[in-house]
């Protein structure tokens, strides 16, 4: 009986888990909408290139979906260099409850965007 109690907590949990990744996946969605870029959740069975979080029109990102309390940010950001393309800049959008939307990228990355921004 003890066996059967663990696994249905795990799977609740696990369910949570997919379901506040879900949601957080289509606020981005929303986000990036309200600002009028086109996006859509990704498929989410690979972890690559070809299958991201979020499919969108700006090129030349890959973007992470982060929607938890314990944020561990070199993990979420390795995660998203890992999954990027070649020539895609990561970003981890991430999101704790009841606070707003950050965005986490590497400083090489912010500063070589801010470059081409004021060139």
């Amino acid at each position: 009986m003890d066996c059967i109690r663990f696994y249905s907590f795990y799977y609740k949990q696990m369910t949570h888990s997919k379901n506040k990744g879900k949601r957080g996946e289509l606020e981005v969605v929303e986000l990036l909408e309200k600002y009028g870029f086109s996006a859509r959740r990704g498929q989410q069975f690979k972890g690559t290139p070809d299958s991201p979080d979020i499919i969108h029109n700006m090129e030349g990102f890959h973007i992470e979906v982060k929607k938890v309390e314990a944020f561990h940010l070199h993990h979420a950001l390795e995660q998203a260099i890992e999954d990027k393309a070649e020539n895609e800049t990561p970003l981890v959008f991430y999101k704790k409850n009841r606070k707003p939307w950050i965005v986490v990228l590497e400083a090489e990355d912010f500063l070589s965007l801010m470059q081409d921004l004021y060139e």
